[in-house]
């Protein structure tokens, strides 16, 4: 089950321009969350990010996420999208929100930031838009490497994606971002077991266990072939032992 470019249209999903003219055409028809709903996520994101962490959102688009998590109790979130469109739109919508904070900006080069500045990063589908675009490779590799730079020691990436291990692992389980990764999978909105179905419920708040190289053992069946994928990306002080950087389960 490999789903990476090989899912991609023929739409550059890294250029601003598309999502401009997106978001200009999409206008009238209000927000739109990628993947999963907060109400989904909540387990994950409350488990791994405090409500007084400052927390980066990338990729925010026109999503309600963000609103979400304040109603919830976060107290600071930065919103960036590479769209001027989305991101003016957003901080009309929530110019009296003070918790929201909306900047224009490629998470490719986030250098208005500085070291060590987020708790915690989350990204719903922003890795997997890259990895549409042209020089998917390149452009992963820009982003995850400022998400590692501006993280604090113990702080989170929290990724959610349709990558599974085979097409995420190579880029996110590197030793330059020093993260200890974890594992949880979960189906899509509205999934429903086929009728007659056998398999024994799968607990979704629990990790998934994974091979010494971050695979999901042979005989592990993801009921869901459109589930999502969520990583927890922790990172590691710099005397933290990188062997110990993932969930194994051998």
């Amino acid at each position: 089950m490999l789903r990476d470019e090989s899912a991609c249209n023929t739409y550059n999903y890294g250029d601003s321009v598309y999502w401009d003219a997106r978001y200009i055409n999409e206008a009238s028809a209000g927000s739109f969350d990628w993947y999963q709903r907060y109400h989904a996520l909540r387990p994950f994101v409350r488990k791994y990010v405090p409500t007084s962490s400052r927390v980066l959102m990338v990729g925010c688009g026109n999503a309600v996420m963000s609103e979400d998590m304040v109603k919830d109790g976060y107290e600071s979130i930065m919103n960036v999208d590479i769209s001027c469109v989305a991101i003016e739109m957003m901080r009309r919508k929530y110019e009296n929100v003070p918790q929201l904070e909306y900047v224009q900006m490629d998470v490719r080069d986030m250098g208005l930031f500085l070291d060590d500045s987020f708790d915690s990063v989350i990204d719903k589908g922003t890795l997997d838009a890259l990895m549409c675009g042209t020089d998917a490779p390149i452009s992963a590799s820009q982003m995850l490497g400022e998400v590692s730079r501006i993280l604090k020691p113990g702080g989170v990436y929290m990724l959610i994606t349709y990558g599974d291990p085979k097409a995420r692992m190579a880029h996110i389980n590197r030793p330059i971002y020093n993260w200890k990764i974890e594992l949880y999978i979960i189906p899509r909105p509205g999934f429903q077991k086929p009728l007659g179905s056998t398999s024994s419920p799968k607990s979704y708040l629990s990790p998934v266990p994974v091979t010494e190289n971050g695979m999901l053992p042979a005989d592990y069946v993801v009921e869901d072939p459109d589930s999502h994928f969520i990583y927890i990306c922790t990172k590691m002080s710099e005397k933290s032992n990188l062997s110990d950087s993932l969930t194994v389960d051998i």
